[in-house]
């Protein structure tokens, strides 16, 4: 999938969307030549975070690439799951609330809460 194409549609719901998200994300993987040259995110600071733990004493040159691809597509999810929350109050600029709603829509973001707090903690917040 090309940098311009939208990973999702205005008004898109978001059963729609995750129905063809990971498709879309595994034909692009598989027709895809990464430039290792020029990777998206730094992987000097992937390998950082992966070196931060003290078990790990070597990492293979290809893990921290493999990594880069996961952390794209993790934030390409959480960006798109952000924008249906934004395009539904009919907004096109996301916001930490539109993020914060969107990852309490699924448990699998559940590992994130000390991170983003929910809505609750954000209303709790601006006062």
């Amino acid at each position: 999938m090309s940098p311009s194409t939208p990973y999702v549609q205005p008004g898109e719901p978001l059963n729609e969307f995750l129905r063809s998200f990971w498709q879309r994300q595994v034909d692009a993987a598989e027709q895809e030549t990464p430039d290792y040259r020029h990777p998206p995110l730094p992987l000097a600071r992937i390998k950082k975070v992966m070196k931060s733990d003290p078990d790990v004493k070597m990492i293979a040159a290809d893990a921290p690439i493999l990594f880069c691809k996961a952390c794209e597509i993790f934030i390409a999810e959480i960006t798109a799951r952000a924008f249906i929350i934004a395009d539904s109050n009919k907004r096109r600029t996301l916001s930490r609330a539109d993020i914060a709603k969107a990852l309490a829509k699924s448990d699998q973001f559940d590992f994130l809460i000390d991170i983003v707090p929910r809505e609750e903690g954000i209303a709790g917040l601006a006062h």
